[in-house]
């Protein structure tokens, strides 16, 4: 049986619904059977948002060099900022206390003091900053912990990485190379391995043309730089196909073939991805040495404030990041080292 992991939360955009969802989370008490959570963030904010929600989720002061409270919400206490903050707002103040909760919680990570990461969403335009230049969480993990990271969008039903992920899409032709596709494909591949358990997983690549080009007619990328290396690879043993023609994939329902799916793009990735499981997916951040996760939605500051923030998507991610926490921690241990199973 699994046992306990120690969850660091970051807040997000503390004018989003991120505090919500954490609070509602651990309303239900059974949770604490699985974690024991430690949150960054103001204990004075985090109280607040508890009155104007009217949740009872139990709060605990974290204090120094004291262990975790098991059967609480341990709340690492950062500065109230002196400036209000007003849920549906975008402000550089939310945005500033989002990075010292990321912050925060990151050296926690990287110190032991807590076992994984689950980041609420942030505001991508208020949290930049000199220390904080940015498209997203990921590129931030991956500067932080010297590693090379995947965007890897997790559901029960669905896996999909990205080849590039915030990047201006007159820029994904440029980035496509067979250096580039080869070392995705195997971070995905390794990632599925190690964090998934599935010993030869079987990964499907998307085309970046309509029609994967149509034999030059529409674009040459698929046949010059995808096929080539697919090829390549596939002769070295690799179970990896494609190009294939991202407009009628999903449709087709050819994504249940295999274990997870490539796409080139963002928008390419996340919109059936999102269309398929919004609402229960997990953004993973795979490539790392630590284990982040986040839920696949937003700030939604049209809803922030309300109460009506939907929970499923944060406990999913926090219950995918207990799930690779043990796989890895498995195939650490030295009789396991080369135990994997499908």
């Amino acid at each position: 049986m699994l046992g306990k992991i120690k969850l660091g939360i970051s807040i997000g955009d503390p004018n989003g619904i991120g505090i919500e969802i954490i609070l509602k989370i651990f309303e239900d008490r059974r949770l604490f059977e699985f974690f024991t959570p430690l949150i960054f963030g103001p204990f004075k904010l985090l109280e607040n948002q508890k009155k104007h929600f009217q949740l009872n989720s139990s709060l605990v002061l974290k204090k120094k060099n004291q262990r975790l409270h098991k059967a609480q919400l341990n709340v690492f206490d950062l500065p109230m900022p002196e400036d209000k903050l007003v849920f549906g707002e975008a402000s550089k103040t939310a945005g500033k206390l989002a990075f010292e909760s990321l912050k925060s919680a990151i050296t926690a990570l990287k110190n032991g003091e807590i076992d994984v990461l689950v980041t609420a969403p942030i505001n991508k335009e208020t949290i930049q900053s000199e220390d904080f230049k940015f498209p997203g969480h990921t590129d931030y993990l991956a500067k932080e912990f010297e590693g090379n990271s995947l965007m890897f969008m997790v559901s029960e039903s669905l896996k999909v990485a990205l080849l590039s992920d915030h990047i201006a899409v007159k820029e994904v032709s440029k980035v496509l190379s067979p250096e580039l596709l080869r070392e995705k494909i195997q971070q995905l591949e390794n990632s599925l391995q190690q964090d998934f358990n599935i010993r030869r997983p079987k990964i499907a690549v998307l085309g970046l043309n309509p029609h994967t080009g149509d034999k030059g007619v529409i674009g040459k990328e698929d046949d010059e730089v995808t096929r080539p290396l697919i090829k390549e690879m596939s002769a070295f043993g690799h179970l990896v196909y494609g190009p294939y023609a991202a407009d009628s994939f999903f449709g087709h329902q050819t994504h249940h073939q295999f274990d997870a799916v490539l796409a080139i793009y963002h928008d390419q990735g996340l919109i059936p991805f999102k269309t398929l499981t919004f609402g229960e997916g997990v953004n993973y951040t795979a490539g790392l040495s630590r284990i982040r996760t986040s839920p696949d939605h937003g700030t939604a500051f049209e809803i922030a404030g309300k109460g009506v923030a939907q929970i499923e998507s944060f406990r999913n991610a926090m219950f995918l990041a207990r799930s690779i926490y043990f796989n890895r921690k498995e195939k650490t241990h030295p009789t396991n080292k080369n135990k994997v199973e499908k």
